[in-house]
């Protein structure tokens, strides 16, 4: 069996070294070739996962066809808006029926596209089997071996027990979903609640507001996800309630400091200066012409 993990970020790598460590054949594409080299050479991802040594197993490389070739399955983690162009250059290196499973969180701009949407469109003739990894992990935590608990959404109940199998681990739980739409949702949508979360802090508003949003914001998510096709439920569970909780109070989520710096007065601009991805910047003006198109408040 091979593993092929397309995204080095944080995430990506977290992900990609869980099987890894299991000793499953494991294959990561890397997109800077200084990067790739310092992971095979020190077996560390200094710019986004410098704490933690990778397993000597986890393989890597710049070359998508590398990793791609003879993969069983292929987990997508770059960011949301750059996945269809991403889809596009290695879309020749996909099987027929490919197990595709996506970890990125994000609503795609100008189209209001989920995830799901961009890779049937972006993989179109191939018959994509296909599932969305979501919940509550920072991936410093996960590295760290911290127990936490994900779903899965996928309405193929084999992939999906694969799909456990392989991520399960006696710190990390998977549980499944076959509501994959609600679940890639509320793992986007959240992102867009946890500025909001950050703004309150920085403004000092206490606890009552970030209460008081977080509730409001479920209300919100389950109103879209339904306008969607998604079952309101699904929100209630770990891609929506659990997820959004953890980004909306812990200092380690990216969107929440994007709202925190907001709130205390910094322009926007010179906050996406860094280096990782924030990704409820985008999805907050796709989903709100997504909400506007739909008819949702």
């Amino acid at each position: 069996m091979k593993i092929a993990v397309i995204g080095a970020g944080a995430w990506g790598t977290t992900l990609a070294n869980t099987p890894a460590k299991k000793g499953l054949n494991t294959h990561l594409w890397v997109r800077e070739q200084e990067l790739c080299d310092e992971i095979r050479n020190t077996g560390y991802n200094s710019v986004f996962l410098h704490d933690f040594k990778l397993s000597q197993d986890l393989k890597c490389s710049i070359e998508p066809k590398r990793i791609m070739e003879g993969a069983d399955y292929f987990l997508l983690v770059v960011p949301s808006q750059f996945l269809r162009s991403a889809l596009a250059d290695m879309k020749q290196y996909f099987p027929q029926n490919p197990a595709v499973i996506c970890a990125s969180k994000g609503i795609e701009l100008n189209t209001g596209a989920p995830m799901s949407q961009v890779i049937y469109e972006s993989l179109e003739g191939l018959n994509p089997r296909f599932a969305h990894l979501s919940g509550p992990t920072f991936a410093y935590e996960l590295s760290a071996e911290l127990p936490t608990s994900i779903v899965l959404g996928c309405e193929d109940e084999k992939l999906a027990a694969d799909v456990q199998d392989i991520f399960s681990t006696p710190y990390l739980r998977i549980y499944t979903n076959p509501d994959y739409r609600g679940v890639e949702l509320g793992g986007a949508i959240k992102n867009i609640m946890a500025i909001a979360a950050g703004m309150a802090d920085g403004l000092k508003f206490g606890h009552n507001t970030r209460a008081a949003l977080i509730t409001r914001g479920i209300a919100e998510m389950s109103r879209l996800g339904e306008a969607m096709g998604a079952q309101a439920s699904t929100f209630m569970g770990l891609s929506g309630l659990g997820d959004l909780v953890l980004t909306c109070t812990g200092d380690l989520s990216r969107n929440r400091q994007v709202g925190l710096k907001l709130g205390q007065g910094m322009k926007l601009s010179d906050i996406l200066k860094m280096r990782t991805v924030a990704e409820g910047v985008k999805t907050t003006e796709s989903v709100y012409f997504l909400a506007k198109k739909l008819g949702v408040e």
